[in-house]
């Protein structure tokens, strides 16, 4: 059940650490190990006859945070809890893996597996948008409904990268963020998004004068450079998509190929390009959604 459902969006967690004057989150737990998420709500939401878990935390205008492939790791949550402090509610939706857990083996590949199959993403269309992003737009006029505000945030990674353009169709959303977004898997070009949704989108986005953010490492072999310029070519100056240096990726990682922006391939330390994207993020947010 969840646990402060009237106040949700008004209430300021006691472990709250404000990112604004150049202070970290005393209370992140260690990367390394399982996130229990004990400071989230932790909240069973029924839309469009389907439930899920999502964990909320913060106050203020909600931002989505999709989690990246294979699920909500201890990286994703610390990203949620930045998103918190720079005074957001997060809604985190479930969507695979295991919740807080640290990628492991072989249990990460099983949920890589179910994901590319999965009839919710069709992780393999170039031209559909995932069925998933139906009830995640649902779940953005929901926060919007319970916290007010000018619209919501949404921020997609990896697999769910493009989720956030889709979403776009729920008037509600005003800021979406792709972080290295990764479908289609079998077209590097592809954008994973229905022609005529797209041109909804397009439509809007020219109508309300919206423009979406878009993040990728130059060599990652997931989110390539046709993907970007496919995006370019579909929305013009709309889309605002930035390349780091594989050299701005976090080497102290299992994971070679450069993709996480903002989660595990990102370095916390003052100055590195992974922060100032973090940092790019979050003022995108304020810009769209603050009063």
């Amino acid at each position: 059940m969840a646990r402060g459902w009237g106040k949700l969006c008004w209430r300021v967690p006691a472990s709250r650490v404000s990112l604004l004057a150049g202070e970290k989150a005393m209370t992140t737990p260690p990367l390394d190990r399982d996130d229990p998420l004990d400071d989230f709500d932790h909240r069973d939401i029924t839309l469009l006859g389907r439930k899920h878990r999502v964990y909320t935390i913060g106050s203020g205008p909600a931002v989505i945070v999709m989690t990246e492939m294979p699920g909500i790791s201890p990286h994703v949550a610390r990203f949620a809890r930045w998103v918190r402090d720079a005074g957001f509610t997060v809604y985190m939706p479930h969507i695979f893996g295991k919740d807080g857990g640290v990628v492991r083996m072989p249990g990460a590949l099983f949920t890589m597996i179910g994901g590319c199959i999965s009839r919710q993403f069709r992780a393999f269309q170039a031209n559909e948008s995932s069925p998933a992003t139906r009830w995640l737009r649902a779940l953005a006029a929901l926060a919007h409904k319970e916290c007010g505000g000018k619209g919501v945030g949404a921020i997609g990674m990896c697999f769910t990268g493009n989720f956030a353009l889709s979403m776009m169709l729920e008037p509600a959303v005003l800021a979406p963020v792709l972080a290295q977004p990764s479908l289609p898997l079998n077209d590097p070009a592809g954008m994973h998004i229905a022609p005529g949704e797209l041109a909804t989108v397009k439509a809007r986005m020219e109508a309300e004068d919206l423009t979406v953010l878009a993040y990728r490492f130059e060599g990652d072999k997931y989110c390539r450079a046709a993907r970007f310029a496919a995006y370019q070519d579909a929305l013009g100056d709309r889309f605002i998509g930035k390349v780091l240096p594989d050299s701005a990726a976090n080497p102290d990682t299992p994971y070679k190929n450069p993709h996480s922006v903002v989660t595990i391939h990102l370095i916390d330390e003052a100055g590195q390009p992974t922060v100032q994207a973090r940092d790019e993020i979050l003022d995108f947010f304020k810009m769209r959604l603050s009063e």
